[in-house]
């Protein structure tokens, strides 16, 4: 665990008054009033954190984000960010200087830019995404710290931005903790840097800070009615401001009033609404005006729930024909942080026939989540509660939970996202049930319109027969589990399989498969072939078509991605080689089984 030394403390309390006031995350930053600070930054390797500490591993109050210069030829400063390297912004550090590929540790960033405040408005300082431990400073002064790889977060700097020249430094540091989450080991690459966009978000001193529009999933009375349930929150528990919502295609207008909590809500009925589905994702055009701010959304209108070992979209049953995505990019790995990188990714889904989309295993990329969206392809989203999460401590819980919030609160908009999970082969114990239950008590919190699932594993097997045991099968709108006969089991046994899943509830097979390496060729029981891979798929395809209230899949995976797990040289070098594409975007022989038993579902 980290330890804080009371050194630290009192360095970090005499900071406290030029620390800026870190907000709840602002929705659809997307639609906002923002300036970019994407781009080059330069950037300090700091392997011994002689930026953060003094020798004595004490907190100093010269470090890096002070961005001195010398004042007198024999000032003795040894940085200088101006003459430091750049990398771009987003963008992981491993992909763009070798000597970083497998570096885990301290990397200093900047950005210098000029920016001139608007009279009567506030500035948020906006990161899509920093992995994973950031130190935000603003010229030169403690805007505050975040904890978590994979979520958003933003701070008001509106006191500590100057009129002109200004500067934002980031110490990121991407080590592993066992009391992180994600924990200490987990199977793809710890990208490191500043990953997602960085904007400066200009905003009224009462704005609005969120909003949410979903389908009421209970049938209306009238005849062709559907009702929407509208809800937004100011940044402030303000009464009587007026929160102005336009729906032109539904012909909805509506002027409505805050509480004394700073709150509105209204249910707005609505005649022969067109649901979102994959085969039809129609969207809204949504304007929302508070002060003189507009902000415009797309947004979908569905149902999703569950009847018996059934998932129901908009009332109808569904299969979900999916696939597992890690967030790298097509064609040579690094974090993948762009519309383009997702629209590849998801084409190559949907070529293979998806419907569905696991997106693993931790809060993809807005652009992701929303191109899916615009695309047709339904959402499963996960926090990095992964395989041996520190269980007993509060801090590890605090960080899942806010991470889950985060995700929650990004991403409620939007109509394709039908599962929140909560957690990755997660090892049982009292201790796991507790932590993992208090989360989806937390998610069913702040969203019921969804499902909750979590990926769990089979432990119950003996011989040939397979009994799912999960305590959080409670919890759980979806009975989810991984399994991987064939893989870490003879893929003969695949026949003489049988399963039990002694819960009135869908099952969701959240991972299959096996490794092959694309254009290597042999015997079907060759391990490495892509003849292996395809037999694999064959006999599970077939396996899983014997499950009771089977109702959608999601293989592991679309594609090849980097793991510094996998290490037989000439074969993985660094990769998972798991996936029905290479990273290069060429297809496997497993893509044309799997595509085939898409078809006949």
């Amino acid at each position: 665990m980290r330890r804080i030394k009371t050194t630290c403390l009192l360095w970090c309390l005499s900071l406290a008054a030029a620390t800026a006031k870190e907000v709840p995350q602002i929705g659809n930053v997307l639609a906002r009033e923002t300036v970019s600070l994407n781009g080059a930054w330069n950037y300090i390797i700091d392997v011994q954190e002689e930026g953060y500490y003094d020798y004595r591993m004490n907190p100093t109050n010269s470090g890096f984000f002070r961005n001195a210069k010398p004042q007198r030829p024999e000032d003795l400063i040894e940085y200088d960010f101006d003459k430091a390297p750049t990398m771009q912004v987003p963008g992981d550090w491993n992909t763009q200087d070798e000597r970083l590929f497998f570096y885990e540790g301290t990397v200093w960033l900047k950005r210098s830019f000029d920016y001139h405040q608007q009279a009567g408005q506030h500035t948020l300082l906006y990161f899509g995404a920093v992995n994973y431990d950031a130190h935000v400073y603003v010229n030169g002064k403690k805007a505050g710290h975040h904890v978590g790889g994979f979520t958003p977060f933003n701070y008001d700097v509106t006191e500590m931005l100057r009129d002109g020249e200004n500067t934002v430094i980031v110490k990121v540091d991407n080590k592993r903790h066992a009391e992180d989450v994600p924990t200490q080991i987990f199977d793809w690459w710890n990208y490191g840097g500043i990953t997602r966009d960085v904007l400066l978000v200009s905003v009224e001193p009462t704005y609005l800070e969120n909003y949410k529009l979903y389908l009421d999933k209970k049938p209306s009375l009238k005849k062709n009615v559907s009702e929407i349930v509208f809800s937004a929150k100011l940044n402030k528990a303000e009464a009587g401001k007026t929160i102005a919502l336009r729906i032109p295609e539904l012909k909805i207008e509506q002027q409505l009033a805050t509480d004394n909590s700073g709150k509105a809500s209204a249910v707005l009925q609505v005649k022969n609404l067109q649901r979102w589905s994959p085969d039809s994702p129609k969207r809204y055009r949504v304007e929302l005006s508070t002060g003189s701010q507009t902000i415009v959304d797309s947004i979908g209108f569905r149902t999703i729930s569950t009847r018996g070992k059934r998932i129901l979209l908009n009332g109808q049953p569904i299969f979900l024909k999916g696939i597992s995505i890690h967030e790298e990019k097509p064609f040579g790995g690094g974090r993948a942080n762009s519309t383009a990188d997702a629209h590849t990714l998801l084409s190559w889904a949907k070529e293979l026939g998806c419907n569905y989309v696991r997106l693993a295993h931790y809060p993809h990329n807005e652009y992701a989540v929303r191109e899916a969206e615009r695309m047709g392809i339904l959402v499963w989203s996960e926090i990095p509660v992964y395989w041996t999460i520190a269980w007993k401590s509060l801090q590890t819980y605090e960080n899942a939970e806010r991470q889950l919030t985060d995700m929650i609160a990004r991403d409620q908009n939007r109509a394709n996202v039908i599962i929140w999970s909560i957690a990755n082969e997660t090892p049982h114990s009292a201790e796991r049930d507790q932590f993992l239950g208090r989360l989806a008590r937390h998610a069913r919190s702040l969203d019921d319109t969804r499902l909750i699932s979590m990926a769990m594993e089979v432990t119950g097997a003996s011989n040939y027969h397979n009994r799912l045991q999960d305590n959080m099968h409670e919890y759980v709108d979806v009975v989810s589990f991984n399994q991987y006969i064939g893989w870490y089991r003879d893929v003969n046994d695949a026949p003489k399989m049988t399963w039990e899943i002694p819960y009135d509830k869908p099952v969701i097979i959240s991972e299959f498969g096996g490794g092959a390496k694309y254009g290597l060729h042999g015997d079907k029981n060759q391990r490495w072939t892509e003849e292996f891979q395809e037999n694999l798929y064959r006999e599970n395809c077939a396996m899983l078509d014997k499950i009771e209230g089977l109702s959608g899949t999601t293989p592991w995976i679309l594609k090849d991605f980097r793991s510094p797990r996998r290490v037989l040289t000439g074969i993985q070098d660094y990769y998972n080689m798991k996936g029905i594409y290479s990273d290069r975007g060429e297809k496997k022989k497993a893509f044309y089984v799997l595509k085939a038993w898409y078809e006949g579902k």
